[in-house]
């Protein structure tokens, strides 16, 4: 791979000159950007984009990390977040952070040495203070779990307001028993949305059961395992608020395997074939590219504003609404099915709702 020295060699000019002209400098001459330009295209020459970032002033890129870019919600971010960037002529460089809050920090410092402009972050730990130093000169946006020790920008969905929405749905539809089941892993979202679910039952005057509220650790194997003690419970549930999508996938085969198809659930997140199966699945509706689109506009903003010492202040959180679709598994105790009830009022039909998933 040949460098600016032999570029500038070949141009019969200094190095400085060779980056000027890759800059477009408009103070070089057209003889001279000719020669510069000749002898790019003769050595094929690839400028280093990453380390002119800041000294150009330009985004030439931007770092996005998140738990698992595997994951429907989380790819679907992501896709948002290039289609934005892409207009700017910016490139994206993606990092998965897995499941061990020990593995964010070494992962994260690793996509920013690679010196990008900005980061759009999902954490899975509960300490960013490691970022403090990077804020001066790296712009920060948090998605779907809002910072810890720091302060940073933050566009997160309504989890809170999404399950109460959910179980009061249900409450409304004459349940009572109704089963709560989070992944443990995901703290931030699955407290809030946890939180959410005991609020709606507390306002219908309906009591906290401890063992109606699951959380299970590791893969949606392991929320399948809490459904099927759930069924065997000598006064069980009749009706299910799955707080993520992954564990939809896994749990809604096991209770049509295991004969309770009628059990009512909903799921906070839509997944494939979750409006072709028979009951149709009621849905928390999030949309993962309004997440990636808002994040990409705000981390924009923030890197085309005025440097660090005249920086606004960091905005309020920006919280994106999870509207409920109606189908037809959310149905009352003795009557689960409900065809006429498929979309609630202004709402759209299942069919504009592409499938996605969720951590």
């Amino acid at each position: 791979m040949s460098t600016m020295r032999e570029v500038a060699a070949l141009a019969r000019v200094s190095g400085k000159t060779v980056s000027r002209v890759i800059n477009g400098d408009r103070y070089v001459s057209d003889q001279v950007r000719a020669r510069v330009e000749q002898a790019i295209a003769q050595l094929e020459y690839v400028p280093n984009m990453l380390s002119q970032t800041f000294r150009s002033g330009r985004d030439s890129a931007i770092g996005v990390a998140v738990p698992d870019i595997a994951d429907g919600f989380f790819g679907a971010v992501i896709q948002s977040v290039e289609q934005c960037a892409r207009t700017r002529g910016t490139a994206v460089i993606v990092t998965s952070l897995g499941d061990d809050p020990d593995g964010e920090r070494p992962a994260v410092q690793a996509l920013l040495s690679r010196q990008v402009a900005g980061l759009i972050i999902a954490p899975i730990s509960t300490d960013q203070s490691y970022l403090t130093g990077w804020q001066a000169r790296t712009e920060l946006v948090f998605i779907d779990r809002p910072a810890h020790r720091i302060t940073a920008d933050t566009v997160i969905e309504d989890d809170f307001g999404g399950a109460a929405t959910a179980v009061e749905h249900l409450i409304d539809r004459g349940h009572r028993r109704i089963a709560f089941i989070g992944n443990a892993a995901a703290v931030v979202t699955t407290g809030r949305r946890l939180d959410g679910y005991r609020s709606a039952l507390s306002a219908a005057g309906l009591p906290h059961d401890p063992e109606l509220e699951l959380q299970y650790q590791g893969g949606a194997a392991a929320a399948v395992e809490l459904v099927r003690s759930l069924l065997q419970h000598h006064d069980p549930a009749t009706a299910i608020f799955s707080s993520n999508s992954q564990s939809s996938v896994a749990i809604v085969p096991e209770l049509h395997a295991s004969g309770h198809s009628d059990l009512a659930f909903i799921s906070f997140g839509d997944f494939p074939m979750a409006a072709a199966l028979r009951p149709s699945v009621t849905v928390l509706d999030q949309n993962p590219a309004k997440v990636g689109t808002a994040a990409a506009r705000r981390l924009f903003e923030r890197i085309d504003g005025p440097p660090d010492g005249a920086r606004s202040q960091v905005a309020p959180d920006l919280i994106l609404p999870v509207p409920l679709v109606i189908r037809e598994s959310s149905g009352g105790p003795t009557h689960p099915h409900h065809p006429s009830d498929h979309h609630a009022p202004d709402q759209h039909p299942p069919d504009q709702h592409p499938p996605k998933e969720k951590t």
